[in-house]
């Protein structure tokens, strides 16, 4: 049977059609009952549904008979958007081969050069696919020339499809069964499995993804975890259909599930080996991944200091299947215990706070986006990850922030718009190459803390969706930074405050300033809104208070009568205000991460 196995994953730029196309698979190897099918079948979460994109990996076994022999084929689909590579770089190591997927109407684009790259890192077999050409803006030539010239091979060896359409679908099956090659033949190996995900299930407790690169498991045996020295027994073994569907054994080249049984959550680690216990002494580690490292930065606090148990087992609970997340318990001042929890972007923050809140109740208190600060203080060197932790602007002799450098493909009629933008960033132009096409690439060096809000939707603002870009996290450099805090009713909010360029700082307490007036909800007293910079008032606005009309009930008489109900309001307000506090709802924090700079 491991002669007729093929692995493979779809690998893309967002939105190209990779969920599409994994609909078709579906439903041509009738894997998906008709009547059952739905579209993005494979995007389970209701926040993938949602946004219309991929989150996570989803593994699914097809079954298909061609020319008399019958194939199982293990698909992997994996996320498009930057803040996820991590996820397709797990899903890269569990497989042979890789369906590239261009949409016609685009091009290549710039995570599509991303993902490629990890591919070839691991010697992959590339399967170039141009996707849309049922559309009547599909530029078929010109995608497949700059595929072609990404990959340095014949335009004729390119596919075309139609994944709405199902058009070309079956001829893309086969051609993947012909170029992907099948898995090492092991068997007869001692047993060893990467993990390349997990699940927790309450009462089968952690459940392994596992590809198996040599050996074979089954119900009953006796397992250890090489890197963590966690040992369990095997309680069932099978595959993904997509629901977890129960088999004999996993064997050499399967990719499946084990339920372990076990209940230590944090223990259970993404990349580790796991083999057969009476075996383990001899057993080599298989190559896991390498350790993901957060570029962002946010405090999550409960609204209810007895919801901070909740939010530890949240968080834990995602962890499981998201191993970019790190975070740590801290205790604020004023916000009490929580976790500064680090991420790979602000979509990756964004779907992990979404997640707590939907999947586990938690009304949450959440920090602006901050990045890691270097800075030399009187008292020596000091990592800063939020602003909370800035010390007095007395003790700070230096600070060192991270630069990225950024890439954007961007059509030739947004050239200027994006060049505009780019120059209203804190930073310095590197170069800018024509594709062809009418395409340009640009690159571009910034501080991290530039593009770490808003920057995205406004590059797709600019450009109409139509640009893409990356960045990688490079070097180190000097920088003139300040703390912005935030004060409420005269009480400062913490949370709110955040860290920017010293010539910045009037212009984001205007912002900063405006976005509260227009999230916070509106009472029934003045709520005064002032931003501070070392010790200073810069920025004060002041939301009017929610009246009522107390005179309406008034049909006539002497308007001392309406006077006087007037007066009482104000001096009942100014009461109401002197003894109340704003207590800011998680509504509000949400609304503030999402929109931005």
């Amino acid at each position: 049977m491991k002669e007729k196995i093929r692995n493979f994953t779809i690998i893309s730029h967002i939105d190209h059609g990779k969920s599409t196309l994994a609909d078709r698979l579906l439903e041509l190897t009738q894997t998906i009952p008709g009547p059952k099918m739905r579209e993005q079948f494979l995007d389970q979460m209701e926040l993938e549904r949602e946004k219309g994109i991929t989150i996570r990996m989803h593994p699914v076994q097809l079954k298909y008979s061609e020319a008399g022999e019958n194939y199982l084929l293990n698909l992997i689909d994996t996320p498009g958007h930057i803040d996820f590579s991590y996820e397709v770089s797990r899903a890269l190591a569990a497989v042979e081969g890789v369906v590239l997927l261009v949409d016609a109407t685009q091009g290549v684009q710039a995570q599509t050069i991303n993902h490629l790259k990890l591919a070839q890192e691991q010697k992959l077999v590339i399967v170039p696919v141009i996707n849309k050409i049922d559309l009547p803006l599909a530029e078929k030539e010109r995608a497949k020339q700059e595929l072609a010239g990404l990959l340095k091979v014949k335009t004729e060896t390119i596919l075309e499809i139609s994944a709405k359409k199902g058009w070309g679908v079956e001829a893309l099956l086969r051609e993947i069964i012909k170029r992907v090659p099948a898995p090492l033949q092991e068997e007869e190996q001692p047993f060893r499995g990467l993990i390349f995900d997990s699940s927790y299930d309450n009462f089968r407790g952690t459940i392994v993804y596992l590809r198996v690169e040599e050996g074979k498991i089954r119900a009953g045996q006796e397992i250890c975890f090489l890197a963590s020295g966690l040992e369990g027994e095997v309680k069932e073994v099978g595959f993904f259909r997509p629901d977890l569907v129960k088999g004999e054994e996993l064997k050499a080249g399967n990719i499946g599930y084990l339920v372990s049984g076990l209940k230590e959550i944090d223990r259970v680690r993404i990349g580790d080996t796991v083999t057969v216990k009476e075996e383990a002494s001899s057993v080599v580690p298989l190559p896991g991944y390498q350790e993901p490292q957060p570029v962002v930065f946010n405090d999550l606090y409960p609204q209810e200091g007895t919801s901070f148990e909740d939010l530890k087992g949240g968080l834990e609970r995602l962890r499981l299947n998201d191993p970019a997340l790190v975070f740590r318990s801290i205790f604020r001042e004023g916000l009490g215990k929580g976790f500064q929890v680090g991420f790979l972007g602000l979509l990756h923050a964004e779907v992990v706070v979404r997640r707590l809140k939907e999947e586990f109740s938690l009304d949450l208190v959440i920090t602006s986006p901050t990045v890691s600060y270097h800075l030399e203080t009187s008292q020596g060197l000091k990592i800063v990850n939020s602003p909370v932790d800035w010390p007095q602007e007395m003790s700070i002799k230096k600070v060192t922030e991270p630069w990225v450098k950024i890439e954007i493909i961007v059509p030739t009629p947004y050239l200027g718009k994006v060049m505009k933008m780019l120059g209203g960033l804190s930073g310095e132009f590197d170069q800018s190459r024509s594709l062809g096409g009418a395409r340009f690439l640009l690159t571009y060096h910034t501080p991290l803390r530039e593009i770490i809000s808003g920057f995205d939707d406004q590059l797709k603002s600019l450009t109409q969706g139509r640009a893409s870009w990356r960045y990688e996290v490079g070097d180190y450099r000097l920088g003139d930074l300040v703390k912005l805090e935030v004060a409420v009713m005269g009480e400062s909010v913490e949370s709110l405050a955040r860290i920017v360029s010293r010539l910045e700082a009037y212009r984001q307490g205007q912002i900063m300033a405006e976005r509260l007036m227009q999230f916070l909800p509106a009472q029934q007293f003045a709520v005064p809104i002032q931003v501070y910079q070392e010790g200073r008032v810069i920025v004060r606005r002041t939301m009017k208070a929610r009246r009522k009309d107390v005179t309406a009930p008034l049909y006539g008489g002497d308007y001392t009568r309406k006077k006087k109900l007037l007066v009482r309001q104000r001096q009942g307000k100014r009461e109401l205000a002197a003894r109340s506090k704003m207590k800011i709802p998680s509504s509000v924090f949400l609304a503030l991460l999402k929109e931005g700079e």
